[in-house]
């Protein structure tokens, strides 16, 4: 049988600040992200199942997508817990979507950060097999598990 690649995309808005960069991005600023999922697997070849010809449903690869990644960080301020920006008093106050990370919160380290939850989340009869993230419509970070072996 062939191997397919299957590929859902999501969106997410957030905002992040980069401590201790040397631009515009130090300051809190917002995005849609788009976060697009590459699977590789073979269509499932079992006429009496309800997933028979998929390579996984979509359905499926959304729940995983929305309940691992879209609700933690979809309208959450996002920043690098070691930075001073856990001590600002605003944080603190009425706001609830906070997202500390143990890392500079960029698209590259986000990125690593989500190939990481997919790869504990995914069923074993598919692969990742690359995971782009956009933070502008003209700007992305990607992970391809062949860079990678």
């Amino acid at each position: 049988m062939a191997k397919i690649r299957l590929t859902k995309i999501f969106e997410f808005d957030a905002a992040h600040a980069l401590w201790n960069y040397d631009g515009k991005c130090k300051n809190i600023h917002g995005h849609t992200f788009r976060l697009e999922v590459t699977l590789l697997g073979e269509p499932l070849q079992q006429p009496d199942h309800p997933k028979d010809g998929m390579v996984m449903d979509y359905g499926d690869l959304k729940k995983i997508v929305k309940e691992h990644i879209i609700d933690r960080y979809d309208h959450h301020f996002i920043y690098n817990d070691n930075s001073p920006h856990q001590d600002l008093d605003y944080a603190r106050g009425g706001f609830e979507a906070l997202r500390p990370l143990p890392f500079q919160p960029t698209s590259e380290l986000m990125l690593l950060e989500f190939v990481d939850i997919l790869k504990q989340h995914l069923p074993d009869y598919v692969e990742l097999f690359s995971v782009r993230l956009w933070e502008t419509p003209t700007s992305y970070a990607e992970w391809v598990k062949t860079d990678n072996q």
